[in-house]
């Protein structure tokens, strides 16, 4: 089964990660299919980079994300379509 999932990247106590398919038997770190995009927790807000396209067609063809995955997706869809909240001065 093919996976969406964070793979770890950078150095000790500086962590940064790749999204990546990779199938769900092989490491963390280990061999992967296709590269989707980037997180990194250490900037702030925290940066996020993913290609969506390229992530619903993994997911159309069976792959699913893992837990982290799937709430940094929610967010992207979230992000674009919340409006301001503009609060008005009467």
């Amino acid at each position: 089964m093919l996976k969406i999932r964070l793979r770890r990247t950078g150095k000790r106590n500086q962590p940064s990660y790749r999204i990546v398919v990779a199938d769900s038997r092989k490491p963390r770190d280990g061999a992967f299919v296709d590269h989707l995009g980037h997180y990194n927790p250490m900037m702030d807000p925290p940066e996020v980079v993913i290609d969506e396209a390229k992530a619903r067609d993994w997911i159309s063809k069976g792959a699913q994300p893992s837990e982290a995955v799937q709430r940094m997706l929610n967010n992207l869809d979230g992000d674009q379509t919340q409006e301001p909240d503009i609060e008005s001065t009467d």
